[in-house]
């Protein structure tokens, strides 16, 4: 059987957009010349916004229709105790603080929440898996979707896979406090992210059994959030194509997360986790899936998820692969005794592969090397610690920047565009030794 079998996003990104240029891709919902002047003007927008904007201004949320009728839904459903999160919106990002003497694992209870729109209310007794499309056997004459309901993929091969998920936003509000560039959208600081234990079945064997084809080239999960509205347009509900390489490779459709059955906010009954992808792959609540002999694209990497602004293509560049992090197991502006030695605490993580090595600073230039811990070795992201005793009481500012086994590393500032997105400078994290 002969397929594309691409499987970086980065690729598959810059060889969709040749076609959706060339008008050889449909994206559904909108039309070519709607998004490509769409995309110009949020281009536009976003610039005058970035220069008129002061730093710590919170946008309004967007994705709910204002002219809805009755009372907003609450947009998340879990608790969300000012101890573990920091609510942004319908959004809300986990304190590091949180995760100090924690596994590997982020717990499900301090996991960050990203939604579009608002956590739908699901029964998983009618929920449905319904795969359609001219990439299935029978197409277009099969009026019918191939259906899966729960039983049925619980009754499927399970996989378990610890994967980290993250926001391509995350640490999007160091472009204005660090570097001076204000971006809208989330003002995550490095908490839009977590690592989980899913399991699940593999998006391959149902593709599979669904009667894939040969002409198969993309696939597109869709959630059952409600639809996303913004600047007057809906644009339906959230979606965004693969490559049929990588859904055949390497994809769950998640039923439980650390051990439990999904959580409402993570994607309940059912999810899409896309390992080494941005998080907006991995879609959540997925209830639809196209599978298509055409080359797909949607809002989700035409008008957003994509880098504008100086230096990038009128049409966006490539959105791939998850920049290089590091992040202190520490509050923001932590109080930490004078006098005694002080074992620092913190992770690093990077889309391109595991991390090699990390530096931590505690002064101006006094980079030194932390010790990994073991265990986590070529894992999804790696823990690390750093001894250190204040010489003096007073504001300190400490830094940590990690290389990954690609080479790739942290600068000191990350390079601008107009969405904030792929934050990867090194963040100045400000604690008082008392």
């Amino acid at each position: 059987m002969s397929r594309p079998l691409s499987q970086d996003e980065g690729d598959h990104d810059a060889r969709r957009t040749r076609q959706w240029l060339a008008g050889e891709a449909r994206c559904d919902g909108i039309s070519r010349q709607e998004l490509l002047e769409l995309g110009a003007a949020m281009g536009a927008v976003t610039a005058a916004a970035a220069e008129r904007e002061p730093v710590g201004v919170t946008r309004a949320p967007v994705g709910v229709d204002p002219g809805g009728a009755g009372p907003a839904p609450a947009p998340i459903a879990k608790p969300l105790p000012p101890h573990l999160f920091r609510r942004l919106d319908s959004n809300a990002e986990m304190r590091w603080e949180a995760m100090a003497g924690r596994g590997h694992v982020v717990p499900n209870d301090r996991f960050f929440v990203r939604n579009h729109t608002v956590t739908p209310p699901l029964d998983a007794d009618t929920w449905r898996l319904s795969l359609f499309g001219t990439g299935l056997r029978g197409a277009p004459t099969r009026p019918d979707p191939v259906e899966f309901d729960l039983s049925d993929l619980r009754g499927l091969p399970a996989e378990e896979r610890t994967a980290l998920v993250e926001c391509a936003g995350n640490g999007r509000r160091y472009f204005a406090e660090q570097q001076g560039y204000p971006a809208p959208g989330v003002a995550w600081g490095l908490g839009g992210v977590g690592v989980a234990r899913w399991r699940g079945v593999r998006l391959g064997t149902v593709l599979r059994l669904a009667g894939l084809t040969d002409a198969a080239v993309d696939v597109m999960p869709e959630g059952l959030d409600p639809d996303y509205v913004t600047g007057g347009m809906n644009l339906g509900r959230v979606r965004r194509p693969l490559p049929v390489g990588k859904a055949l490779d390497d994809v769950l459709l998640a039923y439980e997360m650390n051990g439990e059955p999904l959580p409402a906010d993570h994607g309940f009954p059912v999810r899409v986790v896309v390992p080494g992808w941005i998080g907006i792959s991995s879609i959540k609540w997925v209830g639809a899936v196209e599978v298509s002999a055409t080359p797909l694209f949607s809002p989700w990497n035409t008008q957003f998820y994509r880098m504008f602004g100086p230096g990038h293509p009128t049409g966006g560049g490539v959105l791939a692969a998850q920049s290089v992090k590091s992040a202190f197991e520490l509050a923001w502006d932590a109080r930490i005794p004078a006098g005694a030695e002080v074992l620092l605490h913190g992770r690093s993580w990077s889309g391109n592969g595991p991390i090699a090595r990390v530096e931590v600073a505690t002064g101006d230039d006094d980079w030194r090397p932390a010790e990994l811990v073991a265990a986590d070795r070529g894992g999804a992201w790696q823990r690390w610690t750093v001894a250190w005793r204040p010489p003096a009481p007073g504001r300190w500012t400490l830094r940590a920047r990690a290389v990954d086994v690609t080479g790739a590393g942290q600068p000191e500032a990350a390079g601008h565009n107009d969405f904030g997105y792929l934050f990867d400078g090194v963040v100045r994290h400000p604690v008082t030794v008392t």
